[in-house]
């Protein structure tokens, strides 16, 4: 059976090239039309996969062409240093792998933030996409049941996302660097990319939780360690140490906690944390940890509706 490259979108600074990927013997393509049990067949078929551990790979980038190999769960992770300037903005890169006496090859994306001084990371579920965290078997349901055109985002989170991305920007085909990072796993990867083109999210690097390849590995998505969210954030900040951050998540897991923690490592960093408010009554964890951001001089916001955050960004002039 011939393998199947998957790319994913990666990110560049002035000195270092990050993408990565996954190499898979099986895989499901995801129906985004199905609807009702089509659509649950579907989105469970993605949990079916089967990769390739140390399955050569190989970077096609500036000239050169450079040799890896998967690791144990068929993902493949190129850190490159960049010995020439490269342009900013959204570019291409090739990885292709051998079969046989084929090559297959896959271009992906990758994006070298324009000179700016804003960075934004954004949690997913229940941040801007409506996924009743809380209630686990209602959020199975409606990734069951539910196929990408009818899941919803929350009211104005679209345009305060937008105003984000092309804030501080003259020049509307700039963008500030954006992440989406989340404790779903890289099954959940096309789900995710055409669920963000439908609404016209901004375009962002998805950095997502280890690949699961089992149909029991399904019902507990998302749950379990949210480390792993932690440990990818703080790597994005060290990676552009000269940005200012946003970061936006929602009270239904773990994600004031984790922000808290960003913050007290990166003191002169982090400009202002957003928190959506899921439940009927704010959380008095999640109010004491904003008090505590505060105390360290960071913006905080935790509202209900975005028209709340998107007031809040205008009045300390992250957006017009």
């Amino acid at each position: 059976m011939k393998p199947i490259l998957q790319l994913y979108r990666g990110y560049a600074n002035e000195q270092e090239l990050i993408v990565m990927g996954h190499v898979f013997k099986r895989t499901y393509e995801y129906d985004f039309q199905k609807k009702n049990l089509k659509n649950a067949k579907s989105i469970i078929n993605q949990f079916r996969i089967k990769t390739i551990k140390n399955h050569d790979v190989y970077l096609k980038f500036d000239n050169q062409e450079i040799h890896s190999k998967t690791l144990d769960d068929g993902y493949f992770k190129f850190c490159i240093p960049i010995e020439k300037k490269i342009d900013f903005g959204w570019m291409e890169y090739e990885v292709l792998i051998k079969y046989k006496s084929e090559i297959i090859t896959a271009k992906g994306s990758f994006i070298h933030p324009h000179d700016g001084n804003l960075g934004i990371i954004s949690d997913i579920d229940d941040t801007f996409l409506i996924s009743h965290t809380q209630n686990i078997f209602k959020k199975i349901y409606i990734l069951l049941f539910k196929n990408v055109n009818d899941r919803k985002v929350f009211k104005d989170v679209v345009p305060h996302y937008q105003a984000l991305s092309s804030a501080g920007r003259n020049n509307k085909d700039e963008q500030n660097a954006f992440f989406y990072i989340s404790s779903s796993e890289w099954n959940l990867y096309q789900f995710i990319t055409r669920f963000t083109k439908i609404h016209q999210l901004p375009r962002a690097v998805i950095l997502l939780k280890d690949i699961k390849r089992g149909v029991t590995d399904f019902f507990m998505s998302g749950r379990g360690n949210h480390d792993h969210k932690f440990d990818k954030i703080k790597h994005v900040l060290e990676f552009y140490p000269n940005l200012k951050y946003v970061l936006l998540g929602d009270d239904s897991q773990h994600d004031p906690i984790l922000y808290e923690r960003i913050c007290k490592i990166f003191p002169v960093t982090v400009k202002a944390v957003y928190i959506r408010q899921t439940g009927k009554r704010k959380k008095e964890a999640t109010k004491t940890i904003l008090k505590n951001l505060e105390n360290l001089e960071v913006s905080v916001c935790y509202f209900k509706d975005s028209s709340e955050a998107i007031m809040h960004s205008k009045s300390i002039g992250i957006i017009k």
